[in-house]
Formats: structure tokens, C-alpha cells, sequence
């Protein structure tokens, strides 16, 4: 790995079209006086994701956002990993929601597919991509272990975040405030790594 780079701009575009993901990073990064802009506000399509793993993903993001706007560009490629289902959804966890995104379909799923396996393990995993238009990555990686949970619980997450209950918790990701969840969260672990490194 070649050395770190830092980043030193007051832009960044998030590799993103999830208005979810967008707001979660911005948080994460108000502290550092960085102006966050959606990839989808800058007219960047969508690229199709073609990687095989979290971090593949993410590069792949990040790398046409920061090509096509000439700005640094972070992606993040994030999904819930259940061990009972060979770790699915996976990479295909957005994909498991459908187009246009149902969660609760893809919650749905989940259950079904668990059915009675007492095995309830899974994981959230988000890998972080941090291109330049030079080409230069960073790429971190960051889990949080937890459950599955049915029925659904909460209100307050996105995505997959009413089934998933944080190990040491009795609440699942959707029924905590917001502040908390980013402390433990899988892209908290991830951005620890990326502030430290880059920022």
C-alpha cells in the first residue's frame, strides 16, 4: 500500500444515491468543515456495481464519481451479512429491496429464508472507498456484529436496521436514537479508520 494521503479539500462528493447513506455521512463528517455533495446532485449516474466484495463495490464509486466531477469522491458499499444465509444478502443486500427500494420486502426475505435455523448471526459490514481523480484510493473496512430480530422493530434506521439487533443490546438498530447508532455502527468502525488515516 502506497502512503496515506490526507485529505485536505473543503469538497467531497459522496459515491451515492441514497439519501439515507448521504445524511448519515455528512454527520459523520460535519466535524471536519467538509461540504458534502451527492454524487446525484452532480448528475452521475449510478455506476453498475460488478464487484464481487464490499470494497470492490465501493472503489468502483468512488473512482467514476471522482473521474466524472474532478473531485475527491467517498463511497461507501454496505450490506448485512447473515452466516445462517452463507453470508446473504451480502453485496446484494440493496438488490434484495428491488427497484424501487422495499426494505420491508427484503426483510421479508430475510425471515423466510432463516425460517427456524437457531442460528440468528450476522453482521453489518461498510467499506469505505476514498478516490481522488489522480486514481489514488483509500479503502477501510468496518463490522458490526449483532442478531436477526423479528418481527420488525423501530422506526428510526434505514434499510435493513429494524431487524438487526447489536450484540450487547436489547434494541434493534431502528429503535435507537441516531447519535448512539453512529458511536457502533459498522460505517462508525469504518470512519474511525478513514478520520484517522485521512483526516
Amino acid at each position: 500500500m502506497a502512503d496515506h494521503r490526507t485529505f485536505d479539500g473543503k469538497k467531497l462528493i459522496i459515491a451515492s444515491h441514497n439519501a439515507g447513506k448521504i445524511r448519515e455521512i455528512g454527520e459523520l463528517l460535519a466535524p471536519f468543515g467538509v461540504e458534502v455533495m451527492s454524487a446525484g446532485d452532480m448528475g452521475v449516474e449510478e455506476p453498475e456495481e460488478t464487484g464481487l466484495t464490499f470494497i470492490d463495490n465501493a472503489i468502483l464509486k468512488a473512482k467514476v464519481s471522482a473521474e466524472a466531477t474532478d473531485l475527491p469522491a467517498l463511497a461507501d458499499d454496505s450490506g448485512l451479512s447473515v452466516t445462517a444465509l452463507g453470508g446473504a444478502p451480502g453485496i446484494y443486500s440493496a438488490r434484495w429491496a428491488g427497484n424501487p427500494r422495499d426494505f420491508n420486502m427484503a426483510m421479508e426475505r430475510v425471515h423466510s429464508e432463516l425460517g427456524d435455523n437457531p442460528d440468528r448471526s450476522a453482521k453489518f459490514v461498510c467499506a469505505l472507498a476514498l478516490a481522488w481523480p489522480d486514481g489514488h484510493v483509500e479503502v477501510f473496512e468496518g463490522t458490526v456484529e449483532g442478531d436477526i430480530t423479528w418481527p420488525q422493530r423501530g422506526e428510526k434506521g434505514f434499510g435493513y436496521d429494524p431487524i438487526f439487533q447489536p450484540k450487547g443490546h436489547e434494541i434493534s438498530f431502528a429503535e435507537m436514537e441516531p447519535a448512539k447508532k453512529h458511536e457502533m455502527s459498522h460505517r462508525a468502525d469504518a470512519f474511525k479508520q478513514l478520520v484517522e488515516r485521512c483526516f
